[in-house]
């Protein structure tokens, strides 16, 4: 990896936003002293406190009396998409953002509302986002709430009542981003960036003003067009990596969706990048390391000002973003105390880096991989195996770990008192394969590869094989001797966020639909709740006159439900029931009994068209259609499942949906959007001959 002097560079920047004077810290509310020494029982940031550990220093539930937990009060929510988000708790108020980015407060003791937001994003935004109309949080300073809305809007609101005090677009166009993550608070600023790294973005993390919405400084994670010259000397060494490509034409990538985490003893902001775009290098001609994509960053919290990088995955052809959660902590490091940075980005490898510098002190495999022979000792560059580089063997080729990674956006938690970090792990491989005579269009995911070549085939034991073969885990690491110190294995991937506690536990929900409580020393199952529906985002715990509770959101969905197709319900419960659960110590509730599922059978009619047709309708399909329905055209429970759709039986009836957009037209639009930019009536009876050529295939391997 081609490391920058950070010396010299910090020597040779410009202040990102000189002259951009932030307003005066509040000095009640949620102010910055107490988001860094919290009251005893609050939880005032999306990671529990800067360092992001996500470890709560409560006893009163331990692993004594936690079978004792029960169901305290539920809420039922109207958004039913995945449920990403972490509440917060201050003063006795619980807040939550919910899928299409509603906040709702509530009374944290027993449940009652007392005020909801709906920042009516248009479903049309959807087309946009990668993976579901998610949101992973709010933030709160002085008296205010903050969400990030998913069409890129900044908004305030007032703490007590829920109204807007202000509200700001922040992303650069509402076409290619989207906004999914919590926003972070730092000395009086908002800090968030945007996602859209598969659509034509580049990457940024940005510092607003918590009073105004103004944008006090912005770092970019790619450079932009040479012509216009560089922000930044750090822009400028990072266009020496990105070959004789025209990266900044499709943005570059790179994208800020997840991680943020402040440091007050370094005065640092670090944060994650995403992928390059596109994926497959060949299809614009990229190459080198591509600065700053799949990397960590760090920098100055008072000005954006380049500190340090280290590039986790160079020249990321597979997705293995590194916005994934980062954690700050003190290990033990060859008997001394060390301030570390800690993070188990989606390609694998456990990272554990010098907080100030950014050196790398060393790296483990949390799960099993073959993109790489292995890591340098010294550098920690990954040493990659010819064969993964699919664009330039010409060959299809699966990688372990895959697109959605060995470890995702769900939240890890770090134990002081065990010394382990608690990993919702994923065993789940992804076939990639470069597609040919690529261009770029108006619509849609933008990555270079080819979906329907490598799109699962209606083969039994394959299938059979796939879905053996693609697992979860909870995981305790050991980041000091980089092996696990005990793992709890799951039915499949895509499992929730964990906890841990003072109490010796580890709290985590899964994609089976079950809330657990672990003994954090050793994993040992000490309490279950079925909640109905797979849980994916994580808990939190707050107490309020001493008593504790547990809090967290049930929901199944995300990029795991609406694109993997026919491993997407390898665990029992991805259908999406979405609450709001909090539990304590002889809690009573129920939840009412879960409704049926209802889908309609595949019973297609029989397949009239060409070959020809079918394989051009595959194509198509591949690079339009299946991030939201589903590989191979296998649908999960959020979006339509098309193998059994209606309108398969209706040529005029698909076009209408697919060219002329009805779906999205009336009072309740579903969020499918025309594609007539890109697609055109004899492409849609492509995609209609390929849609009842599969449902007639799955028909005949026996799926109902």
């Amino acid at each position: 990896m081609k490391r920058l002097r950070v010396i010299a560079l910090a020597a040779l920047i410009p202040l990102a936003a000189c002259g951009k004077q932030a307003s005066p810290p509040v000095t009640e509310g949620v102010t910055d002293a107490l988001i860094a020494n919290p009251p005893e029982g609050e939880w005032l940031t999306y990671g529990g406190s800067y360092n992001e550990q996500r470890f709560s220093p409560l006893t009163q539930i331990s692993d004594q009396n936690v079978g004792q937990l029960g169901l305290a009060w539920s809420h039922d929510l109207e958004t039913a998409r995945g449920q990403e988000a972490t509440p917060l708790m201050h003063d006795g108020v619980l807040y939550v953002s919910t899928a299409w980015s509603l906040v709702k407060a509530f009374d944290a003791r027993t449940g009652a509302l007392k005020w909801e937001y709906d920042p009516k994003v248009p479903r049309d935004t959807l087309v946009r986002a990668c993976c579901d109309a998610v949101n992973r949080g709010v933030a709160l300073y002085g008296d205010k709430v903050y969400v990030a809305a998913l069409d890129g809007r900044l908004i305030a609101l007032d703490q007590k009542t829920g109204k807007v005090v202000f509200e700001k677009v922040v992303v650069p166009d509402q076409q290619n981003y989207t906004i999914t993550g919590a926003p972070r608070v730092v000395k009086g600023k908002i800090l968030i960036g945007a996602g859209g790294a598969e659509y034509k973005a580049r990457g940024y993390l940005a510092a607003y003003d918590a009073q105004t919405g103004n944008e006090l400084w912005k770092f970019h994670t790619v450079p932009g067009n040479p012509a216009d010259g560089f922000e930044n000397k750090a822009m400028e060494e990072a266009a020496k990596t990105w070959g004789d490509s025209k990266w900044w034409e499709l943005g570059g990538g790179g994208t800020v969706w997840d991680s943020i985490t402040y440091d007050p003893a370094t005065n640092l902001v670090f944060f994650g990048t995403g992928n390059a775009e596109p994926w497959n290098p060949a299809a614009n001609g990229r190459a080198g390391d591509s600065l700053y994509t799949s990397s960590i960053v760090a920098v100055n919290a008072d000005t954006g000002e380049y500190a340090w990088h280290f590039q986790e995955t160079p020249e990321d052809r597979w997705d293995f973003d590194s916005d994934a959660q980062i954690t700050v902590g003190d290990i033990e490091i060859n008997g001394q105390s060390q301030h570390v940075v800690m993070h188990a980005p989606k390609n694998g490898y456990f990272y554990v880096l010098d907080a100030k510098t950014g050196q790398f002190l060393s790296a483990g495999s949390f799960a099993p991989q073959n993109w790489t022979t292995g890591i340098d000792a010294k550098t920690g560059r990954p040493t990659i195996n010819p064969e993964a580089m699919y664009e330039k063997t010409g060959k299809p080729f699966v990688v372990a770990p895959g697109a959605i990674g060995a470890h995702s956006w769900q939240p890890m938690s770090f134990s002081p008192k065990t010394g382990l970090m608690y990993i919702p792990a994923n065993q789940a491989a992804f076939p990639y394969a470069a597609a040919k005579d690529w261009t770029a269009s108006g619509i849609g995911f933008q990555t270079g590869t080819d979906g329907a070549a490598v799109a699962m085939p209606a083969d039994k034991t394959i299938r059979e094989g796939a879905r053996a073969a693609t697992t979860g885990a909870l995981l305790a690491w050991d980041p000091v001797k980089q092996k696990a110190a005990w793992s709890v294995p799951q039915t499949g991937p895509w499992n929730g966020g964990t906890l841990s506690t003072a109490g010796n536990l580890v709290f985590q929900g899964n994609a089976d639909g079950d809330f657990i409580a672990y003994a954090a020393d050793s994993g040992k199952k000490l309490w279950t709740f079925h909640a109905q529906t797979g849980v994916i985002a994580a808990p939190m715990t707050y107490s309020i006159d001493g008593e504790q509770y547990v809090a967290i959101l049930a929901g199944w969905g995300g990029v795991w439900d609406v694109a993997t197709g026919v491993v997407a319900d390898k665990s029992k419960a991805s259908r999406n029931i979405s609450r709001l659960l909090v539990f304590k110590i002889g809690g009573t509730g129920q939840l009412p009994p879960a409704p049926p599922l209802d889908r309609l059978p595949i019973d297609p009619p029989a397949f009239t068209g060409t070959p020809e047709q079918a394989a051009r309708g595959a194509n198509h399909f591949g690079r339009y259609c299946a991030v939201c329905h589903g590989d191979a055209a296998i649908g999960g429970t959020l979006n339509p499942d098309l193998r059994r759709s209606v309108y398969i039986n209706a040529p005029d009836g698909i076009r209408t949906v697919v060219i002329d957009g009805v779906l999205m037209q009336g009072e309740h639009p579903k969020g499918m959007v025309s594609f007539k930019s890109a697609l055109r009536p004899e492409d849609v009876e492509d995609i209609r001959q390929y849609l009842i050529k599969r449902a007639n295939e799955d028909k005949a391997l026996g799926d109902k």
